[in-house]
């Protein structure tokens, strides 16, 4: 910013010695140092503003984008599965039920299911296959 050499800051030292004299210099310079820590904090305090800013603006832009996107993917696939499991999507397929321990018993489903077991299969899921985590506190 200020391009000071040495040649120009002993040029400086010599004028102020000359004009403020040496009995008052330490209290010329105890005022521009306050002067100068007062400058500083301002302008930081001023940049952190600015900065500030400039991420609320960032992130007001990514969250714009984001919910481009998210729209953008709802829209292509508007049929997603839903989060809350249902009992049918909690039973094993005929495949591992059969390897199970009764598998030299297992009987071939027939095409049309007796009444009476498939409301109740639909209705009640079972617990053990579930394997879901315990709620949130």
């Amino acid at each position: 910013m200020f391009d000071v050499g040495a040649s120009e800051l002993f040029l400086i030292v010599i004028v102020a010695v000359v004009v403020i004299g040496p009995k008052d210099m330490p209290m010329a310079l105890r005022t521009a140092g306050r002067w100068i820590g007062k400058m500083r904090k301002m302008s930081n305090h001023f940049r952190s503003g600015i900065d500030a800013m400039v991420r609320e603006a960032e992130l007001e832009e990514m969250e714009r984008k984001w919910r481009e996107q998210n729209e953008a993917i709802m829209k292509a696939s508007p049929q997603l599965p839903s989060m809350n499991p249902t009992a049918d999507d909690m039973q094993p397929p005929a495949a591992e039920a059969a390897t199970g321990a009764d598998a030299g018993t297992a009987e071939v489903p027939s095409a049309e299911p007796e009444p009476d077991t498939a409301v109740k299969k639909s209705e009640e899921p079972r617990q053990a296959e579930m394997h879901l985590p315990p709620p949130p506190p």
